[in-house]
C-alpha cells in the first residue's frame, strides 16, 4: 500500500449530524482531521474536541477568505454543510452562495480534492426544492478546479437523523395515521453505518476522484413499508396507514411539526422530497467499495438498540448556528446590552460541586425540570402551536451536555463542568432569554447554586411578557433549585432566596 499523504483531512460542518460521525471514524483510521465549524465551542465541547489527531477551526462557508484559511494546508475535505433550517429563508439560494466559496477557497488553498454528500432524485420537472438544490449544489462543486467525488444518498437511516425522527414519531404516536398519497413512493434508504464507511473508504480509492456515486442498500422500499418495518422492530401493534390524495407538503410538514420535533422549516423540504421516487441507479460503488449493506429492518433494529441504550452519537439537532448573546452575562456593566430583566437566586447545600453537578447538568428531558412540569409541558405546548421547537425534542444524551445540543426548547450556550451550565432559549418569545446555573464551591466543602434568568424585551410587547410570567418564577425556580438539591441527595442549608436587582437598562 502507497504511502499515505500526511497532511490532514479537512471535515466543514464537524458538528452536523454526519460530520460529527464522520470524525472519530477518519480518526480510527488513521487520519490527521482538521474539524471545521462556525462556532469553537461547539467544536470543543465534541469528545473528539480534544483528541491528538484533531485540530479544530472556525469557518464559515459565508466567509470566503476565512474558509480559505481554514483550509490551508489539507489535502482533501468533506463539504457536509447546507442551509436548510429555520433561520434561513431560501436554502437553496444559500447552498448555490455556499458552494461557490467553496470551490473558490479550496482550489486557493490547494486543496487536492471535495467530498460531497448530496441527495438521490431524478432531473424531473416535479422534482422537490429539496432534492434539486443538493444535486446543483453537486454541479457548482464540479464546476471548480478541484476534482470533487458526490456520494447521493436517500433517506439515512440512523438513530438521530431527521428523517428517521419523523418516522420514529409518527409511527410511535400515531396508531392510525391518515397520509398523502407519497407513503407509497418508491425509496432505497441508506444505513447511516453504511454512509461513514463510504465517506471513509474512498480516501484511500483513486478510482472515486471525481466520479458520481449512488449509494443506498439493495432492497426498495415504500415509506408504508418502513413504517410496518419501525412498527414491528419496536414491538408496537399494527398500525393503519390511510393514505387521501389532499394532504399537501405545506400541510403534511405542519402536521409532522405538531406530532414529531421536527421543524415545519426542516419537515417540509422533506416531505416535498418524499413525493419523488429515489433510487439508486447503478451499483459500481458496491464493487469498489465493498461492505455489507444493512437491510431497512437491521437499520432501524441498530438505531432503536443505539436509542434504547442511549447511545446518540449525533442528532439533527445539533446542527444549526448559536445565536451570540453577550447581553446576557452576569458580568456586564449596567448600561450594556439595553433593557435586560434578570432574576437571580441562590441557595448553600451541604454538598461538594461535583457531588451537585449530576443534577444540574442532567436536567431536562426525561429527568424534567425538577419541579411544575406540567407547567414547562403547557409551554412547549404553546410553543409548538406557534410554531417552535416545543418541549418535545428532549435532549441527544441523559448524563451529559456539550456546547450546541439542544436541551428541550433550549440550546446549551456553554458548559464549564462543574461550575457551569449555560442555556439559551429557542422557544417562540418576544425577545431573547438565557437560563444559566451556577456552582460556587465553599472553603467548608458546601456549595452555593446560582440560578440566573436573563431576558432583553422586544418592543411593548416583550416587557408585557416579562411582567405576566414573573409571578410564575417564585414557584418554578424555587422548585427548580429545591429539587436540584433533592436529586443531588443534599440538604439545603439557606434560601432558595433571591438575589437583588430585577433590570438594568441603557
Amino acid at each position: 500500500m502507497a504511502e499515505r499523504d500526511p497532511r490532514p483531512i479537512a471535515v466543514l460542518g464537524a458538528t452536523g449530524y454526519i460530520g460529527a460521525r464522520l470524525v472519530p471514524r477518519l480518526v480510527k483510521a488513521g487520519w490527521q482531521v482538521r474539524a471545521i465549524g462556525r462556532n469553537p465551542a461547539k467544536l470543543a465541547g465534541r469528545s473528539w474536541g480534544c483528541h491528538p489527531q484533531v485540530t479544530t477551526v472556525a469557518g464559515d462557508v459565508f466567509d470566503r477568505d476565512g474558509l480559505q484559511a481554514a483550509l490551508a494546508g489539507c489535502q482533501a475535505v468533506f463539504y457536509l454543510v447546507h442551509s436548510m433550517n429555520p433561520q434561513t429563508a431560501d436554502f437553496a439560494a444559500a447552498d448555490r452562495q455556499a458552494a461557490e466559496n467553496m470551490t473558490a477557497a479550496a482550489a486557493a488553498a490547494g486543496v487536492g480534492r471535495i467530498i460531497y454528500l448530496g441527495g438521490l432524485g431524478e432531473d424531473a420537472p416535479q422534482l422537490s426544492h429539496h432534492l434539486r438544490s443538493r444535486p446543483e449544489v453537486g454541479e457548482l462543486l464540479r464546476a471548480g478546479t478541484v476534482p470533487v467525488t458526490i456520494f447521493q444518498a436517500a433517506m439515512i437511516i440512523g438513530s438521530g437523523s431527521a428523517s428517521f425522527e419523523i418516522l420514529r414519531y409518527l409511527v410511535e404516536r400515531l396508531p392510525v395515521m391518515v397520509t398523502p398519497r407519497w407513503v407509497d413512493t418508491p425509496c432505497q434508504p441508506i444505513a447511516v453505518s453504511n454512509v461513514l464507511h463510504y465517506l471513509v473508504a474512498c480516501l484511500d480509492c483513486p478510482a472515486t476522484i471525481g466520479e458520481t456515486f449512488d449509494i443506498g442498500t439493495e432492497e426498495v422500499v415504500s415509506y408504508r413499508q418502513l413504517m410496518r418495518l419501525y412498527a414491528e422492530e419496536a414491538r408496537l401493534h399494527r398500525r393503519w396507514i390511510i393514505p387521501v390524495p389532499v394532504l399537501t407538503p405545506r400541510l403534511s410538514s405542519y402536521w409532522i411539526h405538531l406530532v414529531t420535533p421536527v421543524p415545519a422549516s426542516l419537515a417540509r423540504p422533506l416531505a416535498e422530497g418524499l413525493r419523488n421516487p429515489v433510487l439508486c441507479h447503478d451499483a459500481v460503488i458496491r464493487e469498489l467499495l465493498p461492505q455489507p449493506l444493512l437491510s431497512c429492518r437491521m437499520a432501524i433494529r441498530l438505531a432503536l438498540e443505539n436509542l434504547r441504550l442511549q447511545q446518540v452519537e449525533s442528532s439533527w439537532m445539533d446542527a444549526g448556528k448559536m445565536a451570540p448573546v453577550e447581553w446576557s452575562t452576569a458580568e456586564d456593566p449596567e448600561w450594556a446590552g439595553g433593557t435586560v430583566f434578570r432574576d437571580d437566586r441562590r441557595m448553600l447545600v451541604t454538598l461538594p460541586a461535583a457531588q451537585c453537578w449530576p443534577a444540574v447538568v442532567g436536567i431536562g428531558g426525561k429527568t424534567g425540570w425538577y419541579y411544575a412540569d406540567w407547567l414547562w409541558q403547557l409551554r412547549g405546548v404553546m410553543d409548538r402551536l406557534l410554531g417552535g421547537p416545543g418541549i418535545g425534542r428532549g435532549r441527544r444524551d441523559p448524563l451529559a451536555v456539550q456546547a450546541g445540543d439542544a436541551l428541550d426548547f433550549w440550546r446549551v450556550l456553554a458548559v464549564e463542568p462543574e461550575r457551569r451550565l449555560k442555556l439559551v432559549a429557542e422557544m417562540k418569545l418576544p425577545g431573547e432569554a438565557v437560563l444559566e446555573l451556577l456552582l460556587t464551591e465553599c472553603v467548608d466543602g458546601t456549595t452555593e447554586v446560582r440560578q440566573c434568568a436573563r431576558f432583553r424585551p422586544r418592543g411593548l410587547l416583550g416587557l408585557l411578557y416579562w411582567y405576566s410570567v414573573l409571578p410564575l418564577h417564585n414557584l418554578v425556580f424555587v422548585g427548580m433549585l429545591r429539587g436540584i438539591a433533592r436529586a443531588a441527595g443534599g440538604r439545603i442549608i439557606a434560601g432558595p432566596e433571591p438575589l437583588p436587582g430585577r433590570t438594568r437598562q441603557s
